[in-house]
């Protein structure tokens, strides 16, 4: 059968995926597919053009009739430069180190889906994708690295959907979804010993942990008009307890007794509630060429307060204390039919950012609110097969650090200049 061989095709891009590197408003990846970067994903949730629907509302796979494959890719670099103004470093001394070079990193946040239409009412389908991601690393002696010197977020979520076609107007769709989380968090810790800690020097901390866990998302679609097409998603939150290991490596430390003193790797776990995020879409035919979209998305970033790290035997642990806000999306996109094959696309976005407050804004996620300006293309093969090209670019708020709230790592006090740009590619064909 066609779904079969696709089914076979997308488990093998399955294998490759993984986000690394890759930095949206939080550590929240929008790049879900390639086609909606051109509109900054206005309409997310009521576009429904492809198979990628899956993940941004699945009750619009009943507009996609026999088997639909959709892959693509977006590649995302962030930039994140740090100017100092006074850190500090233990006990309140002068902070020693440079400014930690560029700590954005290149990512690439892959995707593949496929829907298939069992009967005129009932529908199948399977995403894969990775709905959050971050990396920051700095040079390994910056001035902050008592705070971090990288920190990476990986995730693969796997999203089996159904959808129902209620009738012409109306279209609902559920989906379970499989998310696997792994971490990896460096930072120079110092290191006291003696019935009155005395502080002998520096060590290399490095923490990595996974783990997984299960949510689910639905989704409504319903046409108003034969223009006007109104969508509305939700994604529930998803509880990860992850466990791994700390590991401890001599950087600075000069005495043998101390040095012998080193723990070696022990058991770490954290358990992290990410956000559920709820979608609002409108799409509307203004005339035979032009198209226009609009989004407002809601994520309950509030879920995080903190991020503890609980380390076994003596290892203290660690946390790092984030208060993130709940946020708001606000995005409006437009499409122009050129031809039969061409079609342009444009849009803008403001994005807001979990982290308002410059005492909590860590150096693992140095984050503000953004704005968004997007241009892209699709061409179409035929009508069958279309290829969907786009580009963001986005701007950041200038960023004002302030965080002294772990007395052991110092102040880091600064100011980030920061932005992103965003790369896309997506391949969609029906059978």
């Amino acid at each position: 059968m066609k779904a079969a061989r696709s089914l076979r095709i997308l488990s093998a891009i399955v294998l490759g995926l993984g986000a690394s590197g890759a930095h949206a408003a939080g550590f929240q990846l929008l790049e879900q597919n390639a086609s909606g970067i051109g509109n900054s994903y206005a309409g997310s949730a009521a576009i429904a053009d492809n198979a990628s629907t899956i993940f941004f509302n699945p009750a619009g796979m009943t507009r996609l009739p026999g088997v639909n494959v959709s892959a693509g890719a977006a590649a995302i670099k962030p930039s994140f430069k740090f100017s100092n103004r006074g850190s500090t470093g233990l006990g309140g001394t002068p902070g020693v180190g440079g400014d930690g070079g560029d700590a954005g990193s290149l990512g690439v946040a892959p995707n593949a889906y496929i829907s298939w239409e069992i009967n005129p009412s009932w529908y199948l389908g399977l995403g894969l994708g990775v709905p959050f991601g971050l990396k920051t690393e700095y040079d390994d002696s910056w001035v902050g690295r008592y705070h971090s010197k990288k920190f990476s977020i990986e995730s693969i979520n796997v999203n089996p959907s159904i959808a129902y076609k209620v009738n012409e107007q109306l279209s609902i769709g559920a989906g379970v979804n499989w998310m696997q989380l792994d971490a990896d968090y460096q930072r120079v810790a110092p290191f006291a010993v003696g019935a009155v800690p005395t502080y002998v020097g520096d060590l290399d901390a490095k923490v990595k942990m996974k783990g997984d866990a299960w949510g689910w998302n639905l989704g409504v679609l319903y046409q108003v008009t034969p223009a006007t097409r109104l969508g509305l998603s939700y994604r529930s939150k998803v509880k990860i307890d992850a466990d791994g290991d700390t590991t401890l490596t001599n950087r600075s430390v000069t005495n043998p007794f101390a040095i012998a003193g080193i723990p070696g790797p022990v058991n770490a776990s954290t358990t992290v509630e990410l956000p559920d995020t709820a979608i609002f879409s409108v799409v509307h035919d203004l005339n035979s060429k032009w198209q226009l979209l609009a989004d407002v998305s809601w994520t309950g970033w509030s879920s995080i307060k903190s991020l503890g790290i609980h380390n076994s035997g003596n290892v203290p642990g660690d946390s790092l204390d984030l208060r993130f806000r709940d946020t708001w999306r606000v995005a409006l996109g437009a499409n122009y039919r050129l031809s039969q094959q061409w079609t342009l696309k444009g849009g803008v976005a403001w994005d807001q950012s979990p982290v308002h407050d410059p005492k909590y804004r860590p150096t693992s996620l140095p984050d503000h609110d953004r704005y968004w300006v997007s241009v892209g293309a699709q061409y179409n093969f035929n009508d069958r097969t279309t290829v969907d090209v786009g580009y963001a670019h986005l701007f950041v708020k200038s960023t004002t650090i302030n965080n002294d709230t772990a007395a052991a790592k110092g102040t880091v006090r600064g100011d980030y200049k920061s932005n992103a740009n965003i790369l896309g590619i997506q391949v969609s064909h029906r059978f």
